[in-house]
């Protein structure tokens, strides 16, 4: 870890230098994910649902052009209010840090941080991928990229619902990611425990995805993999009833020539109001279920033998 390019908290210092586990944490959710205080709220249950797993959370921003990996609760409540915070994925994480600016990292960027700290597993809610109509847009998320790339394991609740689900297992695949499901056959769509997709790859242990981790490093594979966590039951929106929510919001994204970076935004604005509220309650909850799953890996990377090649 280049110290002058990462300034850990100093909780994560330690426990990296003690070999402990950590887990990092975006900070899109929040800059942009929900409204203040609500957003201060979210975030200190998601590091407190790490802790509570036997990890240690790295939530990771740029502040005043520093990388930081772990952030302290007041450094939290500044960036929840700040205003001009950028959204930060791989094309533009050093242009940020070269002007001094702040931004928040989405699951590209989160995910280059922890590499270069020797954070090796990311929880977060849910991907980028492939948008609807890509094959007239080219529109496919950066995150696919970076699986493929950076050494982490990242816990998600799948790919957003809004997004072209089979195209996105697709280029995954073409990259060589592994997709594995945890505890069932069917990949999860985010708000959805199924989507519909059986996912390519099942694991039912935290021990079991850790040792595949550490398989795919010592084989000299580059990149990571995702784990594809259901929303906890009793927080889910089904399928059935969420496909026309988010065809109503597509139409009304449509409707306003609404597109580009502008789109993901404004969809899940429109399903949040579509759905009264309950999409936002079920964000959180699979975020906190991705956390809790997400510590349980790595303290497993700090325990499990690694396998012999």
């Amino acid at each position: 870890m280049s110290e002058s390019l990462v300034t850990p908290s100093p909780a994560v210092a330690d426990a990296l230098a003690e070999g402990r586990p950590v887990v990092a944490l975006e900070s899109t959710i929040i800059s942009h994910g929900m409204p203040y205080p609500r957003n201060v709220e979210v975030a200190h249950a998601i590091e407190q649902a790490v802790r509570d797993n036997g990890a240690v959370p790295a939530t990771v921003a740029v502040i005043d052009g520093i990388l930081r990996v772990g952030l302290e609760p007041a450094q939290i409540e500044a960036l929840a209010q700040a205003r001009n915070v950028a959204k930060l994925s791989r094309a533009d994480l050093a242009v940020c840090m070269a002007e001094g600016r702040t931004g928040a990292t989405t699951v590209a960027a989160t995910m280059i941080a922890a590499a270069m700290a020797g954070i090796e597993v990311f929880a977060t809610g849910g991907i980028g991928g492939v948008h609807r109509g890509a094959e007239m847009s080219f529109d496919v998320s950066a995150d696919l990229q970076e699986l493929s790339q950076s050494p982490v394991t990242v816990v998600a609740a799948g790919a957003k619902a809004i997004l072209d689900l089979p195209k996105t297992l697709e280029v995954l695949e073409t990259l060589g990611v592994p997709v594995i499901a945890f505890g069932q056959d069917a990949l999860p769509a985010f708000w959805s425990r199924n989507s519909g997709l059986r996912a390519p790859l099942r694991m039912d242990g935290p021990a079991d995805i850790a040792r595949a981790h550490q398989m795919r490093r010592r084989i000299g594979v580059p990149g990571g993999q995702l784990v594809a966590n259901p929303i906890p039951a009793e927080a889910e929106i089904p399928r059935a009833e969420l496909t026309p929510v988010i065809g109503r919001a597509m139409q009304d994204a449509s409707d306003h020539g609404i597109g580009g970076k502008d789109l993901t935004p404004y969809l899940l604005q429109r399903i949040f109001e579509l759905t009264e509220g309950r999409s936002l309650e079920a964000n959180v909850a699979l975020v906190l279920s991705n956390a809790a799953l997400g510590a349980r890996i790595a303290c497993e990377l700090t325990v499990t033998p690694e396998p012999p090649v």
